[in-house]
């Protein structure tokens, strides 16, 4: 479905399907909600899943005014949180409780929502979310900003992206369905019948450099259950101060996975769709 949000703009939520409480999947940077969709069907076995677009990623268009910052995403999640809850009412005839599972980008403004919007989520999976320690470590953000500028847009065809992205890191990390289901919808189709990234590379990088400002001091009145998972493989500088989030926030806990890395949820639909299930399970 398409929306507007508070502040205007146009994003894509997308029905996953299944049964039961909602979850909300919130994407990494330069991802779509639907790379998740070996994450959704395990999700789906007990749950109703949906999926956001971000500004900027899959089909939901760059912001006019350029506002790329993450807390004005809040804006974005907060309206898809809403409408998620209005589509799955409760007994009562009141909106129906969602869940937030968010990875990287996605799980910093998912709790950043919640902070500033209390009782947006009932509960919270957020896997490696970007989001500072009082004392920052050394910012990688300006390298990867440089590495999505060079970036290579358009492919002769998504088989061409496909084989690709498998032969090289970091993406060939993923599985092969969730590379597919990327590949399949953060591409669009050009009159010459080529395809390009929807995410543009100059919009990747400048989602990059803005990261950073979403910090455990802004995300502190996120009081919900919350699991903030890591992977043990990462290269994520923020993954030492992962334990002292999760010690931050009021109902916290910090969960480490042996074999994965900053892609957890792209690698491993299985585990950590049972643990996001565990999770969720009569909140």
């Amino acid at each position: 479905m398409r929306l507007t949000t508070g502040q205007g703009r146009t994003i894509a939520v997308h029905d996953l399907g299944g049964a039961g409480p909602a979850i909300l999947l919130c994407h990494a940077t330069g991802f779509c909600g639907r790379a998740y969709e070996p994450l959704a069907r395990v999700l789906t076995t007990a749950r109703r899943v949906w999926a956001v677009d971000l500004r900027g990623h899959g089909e939901s268009p760059a912001s006019d005014d350029g506002d790329v910052t993450w807390a004005s995403m809040v804006d974005d999640v907060l309206t898809a949180a809403l409408a998620v809850a209005a589509a799955v009412p409760a007994a009562d005839g009141s909106p129906g409780a969602v869940h937030l599972a968010g990875h990287s980008m996605g799980g910093a403004v998912g709790l950043q929502t919640e902070a500033d919007h209390p009782g947006t989520f009932a509960s919270a999976y957020v896997y490696e979310p970007v989001i500072a320690p009082p004392v920052p470590p050394p910012a990688r953000s300006t390298l990867m900003a440089a590495a999505a500028r060079q970036r290579r847009e358009v492919f002769p065809s998504r088989e061409a992206a496909l084989a690709r992205y498998a032969a090289r890191p970091p993406l060939r990390e993923l599985t092969a369905g969730a590379l597919a289901a990327y590949v399949e919808h953060g591409f669009e189709d050009l009159p010459d019948g080529t395809v390009r990234l929807r995410c543009r590379a100059e919009q990747e990088a400048r989602f990059f450099e803005a990261s950073g400002r979403i910090t455990w001091t802004t995300v502190a009145k996120a009081a919900l259950p919350t699991v903030v998972a890591t992977g043990a493989l990462s290269d994520s500088e923020l993954i030492p101060a992962a334990p002292g989030l999760a010690a931050a926030l009021p109902a916290a806990r910090h969960v480490s996975y042996g074999h994965l890395g900053h892609f957890g949820p792209l690698q491993d639909a299985v585990t950590v769709g049972r643990d996001i299930l565990a999770h969720t399970e009569g909140r």
